[in-house]
């Protein structure tokens, strides 16, 4: 039985000879399902702790303020209520779609190298931290208040810029989730995720993933953690959990199936990676991008 999708694609309002889409609301609930858009889009909430955001497989519950950078077309997001119970919640949202693709490169010159490194990792959202936020924040209201399109433009490639050189950002949904590219890591790395991306669902060994590299294990080890950040075993296990979450979302395979697709032969330790990663069960992952949603 095919499962379809119910995941809102917004069509929003941003027009192709518009270069940017700016919507400063003040509500007191999130009620917007969950979708996704070929816009790129950040979006900055104030007063609403306690929200849950969902970005992919990665869901998250935010403090008093929150900025997030989205630049996939196929990454589903939703800001849901959560424990809020804030009276007057902010939300500036702006939407942009130029400067990466080949026929416009614009973001693609030396001036904006590090706006375009935060473009691409932001295929998988991207999160900007309480000091970066506040730096911003003054800029970001003025922005809503500006009419002149020109002087808009300019005020929030600023912007982009002063986010592109703060610290503290990190990624949100999972690589193999947001189903991005290795574009920008060296050769050796490459083959060595490719490799991996191809043989998670089996019993990988150290030496076997080393040996792509051409690599001993003890040197394999030290640059794998070094290009990625992470131990062989760790990533792997995330690799698994992000084709799992696609899995539950764009099937209707049961859980048992999908742990075993994915490379666990035991559910319990399928079930318990899961939640410990996620923060909730397979089951309820499912449920909770299911829930109240529709299709237009």
């Amino acid at each position: 039985m095919s499962f379809e999708r119910k995941i809102l694609h917004e069509l929003t309002p941003l027009k192709e000879t518009d270069a940017l889409y700016i919507a400063d609301r003040h509500k007191k609930e999130f009620t917007y399902p969950i979708h996704r858009h070929k816009e790129f889009e950040l979006n900055f909430v104030e007063g609403a702790a306690g929200v849950n955001r969902i970005v992919g497989d990665s869901r998250e519950t935010i403090g008093n303020y929150d900025l997030v950078l989205i630049t996939s077309g196929d990454l589903e997001h939703v800001w849901e209520q959560g424990d809020c119970k804030s009276e007057d919640i902010r939300e500036i949202t702006m939407q942009f779609y130029f400067g990466l693709d080949e026929g416009d490169r614009f973001f693609m010159k030396t001036p904006f190298e590090k706006i375009r490194q935060m473009l691409v990792a932001a295929r998988k959202g991207l999160c900007f931290s309480q000091h970066a936020i506040m730096k911003v924040y003054n800029q970001l209201d003025e922005l809503t208040h500006t009419t002149d399109r020109f002087s808009a433009l300019m005020q929030f490639l600023e912007i982009l810029n002063e986010l592109a050189n703060s610290e503290g950002m990190h990624t949100l949904a999972s690589s193999s989730f947001a189903k991005v590219d290795m574009s920008d890591d060296s050769r050796q790395i490459i083959n060595v995720k490719n490799y991996i991306a191809q043989n998670y669902m089996y019993d990988l060994k150290l030496e076997d993933v080393a040996s792509v590299a051409n690599m001993s294990k003890s040197a394999f080890s030290r640059f794998f953690k070094l290009h990625s950040g992470r131990c062989l075993s760790d990533y792997v296990i995330d690799v698994r959990m992000g084709n799992a979450a696609r899995l539950l979302l764009d099937t209707d395979d049961t859980i048992s199936n999908i742990s075993f697709k994915v490379g666990f032969n035991n559910l319990s330790n399928f079930n318990r990676t899961f939640r410990r990663l996620k923060g909730c069960t397979p089951t309820e992952f499912r449920q909770i991008y299911r829930k109240k949603k529709i299709i237009i």
